[in-house]
């Protein structure tokens, strides 16, 4: 579309705009700010504002660059943070009241790297209570809404971050996941992301008191959710850069192409052991298809490994590391409703506890490696996040049937956080249902240090369908 307002190009075209001196950091930040002030009340995505020291960031940044000094690669692009990582002065409050004067001093890695780029902080994004739901809500700051409308979750726990990104109210939104918090968001909201794998992007939290549990260190990774997949193509290199604060990060280059053969064999994979794969999403997953096979890439119906085990097995060592380390915490500060839903997650997962917590631990080797033989034939796989169209606000709160549909069928999620393999989400579609529009998203995988190929996936997927976040603009009439 032409003329589109500034807070509606994405990263790639602003920076093409920036670089010939066409645009300059304050003219975005300004357009930015002011789609914030008109969209953010009804969607409640950023809840902490930032727009005076965003503006004095682009000032900044636009009399370094007219005093001849290099623009970085993000100059002038706006960027969210998510309320559970450090940024210096804000609180990492998690979504948790007990924490809302836990005022960082020093910013986490991937807020370094990213102002290292060029960026302007616009907002800090919202997140369930202790960032432990697939939807986005707590006591201190409210519930976000999906853009698409209430009828929809907008995922989480980086539901703030996707429900801004798809809003205009950013460029990039900073996100996290341990099982699926980007994903999920990304896939309720029509977004794109990259979970990246194990050891990719460095993470460290000043604010915290005590280290991560090892499971929550091995399984949880930094990321970005953005309207386009070409715009993860120009971020990801930026905050994949070493910092020494996280001494297990691997300082490898973006593009390892280098480092291993290029098959074009992708596998299909239509099943979710247990549940039965909803029409829409079975469509979808054949577009994902189409898309790269007009690209070269073979694709093969095949049933990949141990799926409901790692899946399982990570899930219910996960939890048991979770009631070890952090119950009390949950016990002491968080709401009615997050107590019930924890409940529900330890009936569905036993969390495992001593000899049974170190075996399931152990037993990561050998879902990781069964996992990578599988991979070295099929370097790329095509999959659902979770089976069936996205669900309603507030489901995993409904006992059993809720916490089932939302979190136990999602075995293509937290299966990939426990063996550390890269994943992306990318919209196929829209279905049209009786409650409204419901972005469909599917799951591309890939093997251990290949962000690149999962990347260039999603991006071949995206040319097919084209990009969904003009779609929602019409529909409110926002691009009239």
């Amino acid at each position: 579309m032409a003329n589109k307002p500034l807070w509606a190009l994405s990263a790639s075209e602003l920076v093409r705009k920036t670089r010939t001196g066409n645009l300059s950091a304050s003219e975005i930040t300004f357009a930015t700010l002011e789609q914030i002030k008109r969209v953010n009340p009804d969607l409640n995505a950023i809840v902490e504002n930032m727009a005076n020291e965003a503006m004095r960031r682009a000032e900044y940044l636009d009399l370094n660059a007219k005093s001849g000094f290099p623009k970085g690669n993000l100059f002038g692009i706006p960027v969210t943070v998510k309320i559970n990582v450090d940024q210096k002065g804000y609180a990492t409050s998690n979504g948790v009241t007990a924490l809302k004067n836990l005022i960082a001093k020093t910013n986490a890695p991937i807020v370094d790297h990213l102002m290292d780029a060029g960026a302007v902080f616009v907002g800090r994004t919202n997140t369930p209570e202790f960032s432990f739901r697939a939807d986005t809500e707590n006591p201190l700051y409210g519930r976000t809404n999906n853009p698409w409308g209430k009828h929809l979750s907008p995922g989480g726990s980086s539901g703030g971050a996707s429900s801004a990104v798809m809003a205009g109210m950013c460029t990039l939104a900073h996100g996290n996941d341990i099982g699926g918090s980007l994903r999920f968001p990304s896939v309720a909201t029509g977004a794109v992301t990259l979970k990246p794998g194990l050891g990719r992007v460095p993470a460290w939290n000043s604010s915290q008191t005590s280290e991560r549990g090892i499971l929550a260190q091995s399984m949880s990774v930094q990321g970005l959710i953005t309207r386009s997949a070409y715009d993860l193509q120009l971020a990801m290199p930026e905050i994949i850069q070493s910092d020494l604060r996280d001494p297990f990060h691997v300082p490898m280059p973006w593009d390892t192409s280098h480092l291993s053969e290029n098959s074009r064999k992708v596998a299909l994979c239509f099943e979710t052991p247990g549940f039965k794969t909803d029409p829409e999403i079975v469509k979808g997953l054949k577009i994902a298809a189409d898309a790269l096979s007009d690209v070269g890439f073979e694709i093969y119906e095949v049933t990949p490994p141990l799926l409901e085990e790692t899946a399982k097995t990570g899930y219910s060592a996960l939890l048991g590391e979770v009631q070890a380390l952090l119950g009390e915490d949950i016990r002491r500060n968080g709401s009615e409703k997050i107590q019930m839903i924890f409940d529900e997650y330890f009936r569905q997962f036993e969390p495992y506890d001593g000899k049974n917590l170190l075996t399931a631990m152990a037993s990561r080797t050998h879902y990781a490696r069964e996992w990578s033989l599988f991979m070295d034939e099929y370097p790329l796989i095509i999959s659902n996040l979770i089976p069936t169209s996205f669900f309603y606000p507030d489901r995993d709160s409904e006992g059993k049937a809720g916490v089932t549909e939302v979190l136990g069928a999602a075995l293509w999620s937290y299966s990939m956080n426990f063996i550390g393999h890269p994943a992306g989400i990318v919209p196929t579609h829209i279905a049209n249902t009786k409650g409204g529009p419901v972005p469909i998203g599917i799951q591309i995988i890939g093997r251990r240090w290949r962000e690149d190929t999962v990347v260039a996936a999603l991006i071949a997927i995206e040319e097919y369908c084209g990009t969904f976040y003009e779609k929602l603009w019409e529909k409110l009439g926002w691009l009239n």
